[in-house]
């Protein structure tokens, strides 16, 4: 069975992969180019169509975290010549921008869609040929390669069973400045075709334990201008409110439940609590932005 890798980026502007409901997995959205879906697939990697049946391993082998916009990104060649006929899915071409701690709580509510046996390639690296190492996490049969910079902190906090590793491997040539073209999606590659780990266990990584298991806090603004925090729903009782930039904001089950203009918040089809705006933008109309503080309202 081909094995999945996932990828997350923070390079670009694009629409995220969106569960589409809790019985089905997500679908890959074909609509932007993925620079780092080029640069794995001249290593070898075919871009998928779809995803299988929830439960299942995917016939794709790169479900990205990552952000890209619709130009050349030569990471990709790094993955798709080391595991080549593995498909590719973008799961993300515009994670926070520099903003590890951000992306943290959403690569966490996006990967438990996904079987075991993905592999999922992040790029938010602000750190970049800094002293940060250079990581792999097998968590609960997934595997998540990219910056030990607190990325996986939140998956490997949630999960059942999680082994860290540090990437001992190295290419030829590493360039100081694009790690995620040089080595994880190589790396990403060969954990995709099965291979161990190319690295040594690491008990002692630093760990944030100073961030929150949920984080009140915008973490993502999407195509259509809603807020997503890093707050569970399923964490907040059922007629808690939330404030943000001055305002009180009630819960409604979707959309059409407020009247036009209306702001709410509710449980997006991932799990998490956001913003939004009935037929407008949270960003623009409510002053939201990634980083903007919510307050529970009991």
């Amino acid at each position: 069975m081909v094995r999945p890798c996932l990828q997350l980026e923070d390079f670009g502007r694009a629409a995220p992969l969106r569960a589409q409901s809790v019985r089905s997995p997500p679908r890959y959205n074909g609509s932007k180019a993925s620079l780092t879906a080029r640069m794995l697939r001249q290593a070898g990697f075919a871009r998928a169509s779809g995803a299988g049946a929830h439960g299942q391993a995917h016939d794709c082998a790169v479900h990205g975290f990552w952000a890209a916009a619709s130009l050349y990104r030569p990471d990709e060649g790094g993955a798709a010549s080391t595991a080549p006929g593995i498909p590719i899915i973008d799961l993300f071409a515009d994670a926070p921008t520099g903003n590890p701690k951000a992306s943290a709580y959403l690569l966490a509510a996006y990967a438990q869609w996904f079987a075991a046996g993905t592999t999922f390639l992040c790029v938010v690296d602000p750190g970049v040929g800094g002293a940060r190492p250079p990581a792999m996490l097998d968590a609960d049969g997934r595997w998540y390669v990219g910056p030990g910079n607190g990325l996986f902190e939140l998956i490997e906090r949630r999960a059942t069973t999680a082994r860290r590793f540090e990437i001992d491997w190295r290419p030829l040539h590493l360039s100081a400045s694009f790690h995620g073209r040089d080595l994880f999606a190589p790396v990403a590659a060969m954990l995709a075709r099965g291979e161990p780990p190319p690295g040594r266990p690491r008990k002692d990584a630093e760990r944030r334990s100073d961030w929150p298991d949920d984080l009140a806090e915008i973490v993502y603004i999407d195509h259509f201008g809603n807020a997503m925090t890093g707050l569970r729903a399923s964490m907040l009782a059922p007629d808690v409110s939330l404030a943000a930039v001055g305002r009180r904001l009630e819960r409604a089950r979707t959309f059409s439940d407020r009247p036009s203009g209306a702001a709410f918040w509710y449980e997006n089809s991932n799990g998490l609590a956001e913003i939004a705006v009935n037929r407008g933008r949270a960003d623009r109309d409510l002053g939201l932005a990634i980083g903007s503080p919510v307050e529970i309202i009991a």
